[in-house]
Protein backbone atom coordinates (compact mmCIF):
# COMPACT_ATOMS: atom_id res chain seq x y z
CA UNK A 1 0.00 0.00 0.00
CA UNK A 2 1.22 3.46 -0.89
CA UNK A 3 1.37 6.86 1.30
CA UNK A 4 -2.00 8.59 1.43
CA UNK A 5 -1.82 12.39 -0.33
CA UNK A 6 -4.37 14.96 -0.58
CA UNK A 7 -5.25 17.76 -3.21
CA UNK A 8 -2.84 20.10 -1.69
CA UNK A 9 -0.13 18.48 -1.86
CA UNK A 10 2.91 19.87 -3.43
CA UNK A 11 3.36 16.05 -5.51
CA UNK A 12 0.12 16.75 -7.16
CA UNK A 13 -0.84 18.64 -10.07
CA UNK A 14 -4.21 20.21 -10.55
CA UNK A 15 -5.47 20.55 -13.75
CA UNK A 16 -8.54 22.90 -14.16
CA UNK A 17 -11.31 20.78 -16.69
CA UNK A 18 -14.73 22.26 -18.27
CA UNK A 19 -17.64 20.27 -18.38
CA UNK A 20 -19.57 19.86 -21.77
CA UNK A 21 -22.87 18.30 -22.51
CA UNK A 22 -22.83 15.82 -25.34
CA UNK A 23 -25.34 13.80 -27.32
CA UNK A 24 -25.35 10.97 -24.27
CA UNK A 25 -24.34 12.72 -21.33
CA UNK A 26 -21.23 14.98 -20.59
CA UNK A 27 -17.04 15.09 -21.03
CA UNK A 28 -14.39 17.25 -19.27
CA UNK A 29 -12.54 18.86 -21.56
CA UNK A 30 -8.98 19.05 -20.61
CA UNK A 31 -7.20 22.66 -22.29
CA UNK A 32 -4.36 22.06 -24.46
CA UNK A 33 -1.64 23.47 -22.50
CA UNK A 34 -2.22 20.99 -20.02
CA UNK A 35 -1.79 17.58 -22.48
CA UNK A 36 1.31 16.73 -21.14
CA UNK A 37 -0.34 15.44 -18.07
CA UNK A 38 -2.50 12.75 -19.37
CA UNK A 39 -1.90 9.47 -21.85
CA UNK A 40 -3.65 10.21 -25.01
CA UNK A 41 -6.00 6.88 -25.86
CA UNK A 42 -4.96 5.27 -22.56
CA UNK A 43 -7.38 3.82 -19.83
CA UNK A 44 -5.92 5.37 -16.59
CA UNK A 45 -7.44 5.12 -13.01
CA UNK A 46 -9.65 7.62 -11.78
CA UNK A 47 -11.06 8.11 -8.31
CA UNK A 48 -14.06 9.46 -8.01
CA UNK A 49 -15.59 10.23 -4.21
CA UNK A 50 -13.16 7.67 -2.82
CA UNK A 51 -13.86 4.68 -5.95
CA UNK A 52 -10.83 3.99 -7.66
CA UNK A 53 -12.92 3.48 -11.41
CA UNK A 54 -11.40 4.13 -14.86
CA UNK A 55 -11.23 6.04 -17.44
CA UNK A 56 -10.02 6.44 -21.62
CA UNK A 57 -8.22 10.51 -22.14
CA UNK A 58 -9.15 10.22 -25.45
CA UNK A 59 -8.00 12.98 -28.30
CA UNK A 60 -10.14 15.85 -29.16
CA UNK A 61 -11.52 15.66 -33.02
CA UNK A 62 -9.94 19.15 -33.78
CA UNK A 63 -7.87 20.93 -31.85
CA UNK A 64 -5.19 19.60 -29.20
CA UNK A 65 -7.43 19.20 -26.67
CA UNK A 66 -8.07 15.99 -24.69
CA UNK A 67 -11.19 14.94 -23.22
CA UNK A 68 -12.53 12.21 -20.56
CA UNK A 69 -15.65 11.39 -22.11
CA UNK A 70 -17.03 9.10 -19.14
CA UNK A 71 -15.75 6.99 -15.94
CA UNK A 72 -16.27 3.37 -15.75
CA UNK A 73 -16.22 0.35 -13.29
CA UNK A 74 -13.20 -1.86 -15.10
CA UNK A 75 -10.85 -1.00 -17.40
CA UNK A 76 -12.41 -2.97 -20.28
CA UNK A 77 -15.77 -0.68 -20.16
CA UNK A 78 -13.64 2.34 -20.54
CA UNK A 79 -11.63 0.54 -23.57
CA UNK A 80 -15.45 -0.22 -25.20
CA UNK A 81 -18.33 1.10 -22.97
CA UNK A 82 -21.00 -0.71 -24.59
CA UNK A 83 -23.47 -2.54 -21.34
CA UNK A 84 -21.41 0.14 -18.98
CA UNK A 85 -22.75 3.14 -16.82
CA UNK A 86 -20.88 5.64 -17.00
CA UNK A 87 -20.28 6.90 -13.94
CA UNK A 88 -18.78 10.68 -14.79
CA UNK A 89 -22.50 11.76 -15.36
CA UNK A 90 -23.78 11.12 -12.04
CA UNK A 91 -20.63 12.53 -10.26
CA UNK A 92 -21.44 15.78 -12.43
CA UNK A 93 -24.54 15.67 -11.21
CA UNK A 94 -23.92 14.98 -7.46
CA UNK A 95 -21.99 17.61 -7.01
CA UNK A 96 -23.95 20.16 -8.98
CA UNK A 97 -20.75 21.22 -11.75
CA UNK A 98 -22.75 22.25 -14.87
CA UNK A 99 -22.13 22.68 -18.57
CA UNK A 100 -19.08 25.23 -18.78
CA UNK A 101 -18.51 24.51 -15.14
CA UNK A 102 -15.13 23.52 -14.05
CA UNK A 103 -14.08 20.30 -12.62
CA UNK A 104 -10.34 19.65 -11.22
CA UNK A 105 -8.37 16.41 -12.45
CA UNK A 106 -5.66 15.96 -9.86
CA UNK A 107 -2.74 14.02 -11.18
CA UNK A 108 -1.79 11.86 -8.53
CA UNK A 109 0.47 9.32 -10.42
CA UNK A 110 1.04 11.11 -14.25
CA UNK A 111 -0.14 8.38 -16.45
CA UNK A 112 -1.86 6.10 -14.10
CA UNK A 113 -3.42 7.78 -11.56
CA UNK A 114 -5.91 10.74 -11.29
CA UNK A 115 -8.82 12.22 -8.69
CA UNK A 116 -11.57 14.42 -9.62
CA UNK A 117 -13.17 16.98 -7.44
CA UNK A 118 -14.84 19.78 -7.54
CA UNK A 119 -13.27 23.37 -7.08
CA UNK A 120 -13.29 24.39 -3.48
CA UNK A 121 -12.85 20.83 -1.74
CA UNK A 122 -10.01 18.99 -0.79
CA UNK A 123 -9.46 14.89 -1.76
CA UNK A 124 -7.40 12.43 -0.27
CA UNK A 125 -5.92 9.71 -2.39
CA UNK A 126 -3.96 6.39 -1.80
CA UNK A 127 -1.36 6.66 -4.45
CA UNK A 128 0.14 3.99 -5.19
CA UNK A 129 3.36 2.80 -7.95
CA UNK A 130 1.99 2.18 -11.27
CA UNK A 131 2.81 -1.59 -12.07
CA UNK A 132 6.07 -2.24 -14.02
CA UNK A 133 5.78 -1.80 -17.87
CA UNK A 134 6.63 -5.64 -18.12
CA UNK A 135 3.84 -6.08 -15.63
CA UNK A 136 1.64 -4.41 -17.55
CA UNK A 137 2.26 -5.83 -20.82
CA UNK A 138 1.48 -9.06 -19.73
CA UNK A 139 -1.58 -8.21 -18.19
CA UNK A 140 -2.43 -6.37 -21.63
CA UNK A 141 -1.76 -9.20 -23.67
CA UNK A 142 -3.92 -11.02 -21.43
CA UNK A 143 -6.73 -8.84 -21.66
CA UNK A 144 -6.32 -8.82 -25.23
CA UNK A 145 -5.84 -12.84 -25.63
CA UNK A 146 -2.75 -13.05 -26.68
CA UNK A 147 -2.09 -15.23 -24.09
CA UNK A 148 1.91 -14.69 -24.71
Amino acid sequence: MGDRVSSDHPSVRTVRTTCTETATGVRLSIPADDRDAFPTDEVVRIVLDGDELFARVERALTGEELSIPAVYETPDLARDPSGGTDRLTEWIDDHGVSAGGSALVDVVEPDFLYGLREPGATAYYDAHEPPSESLSDIAKSLEDGDGT
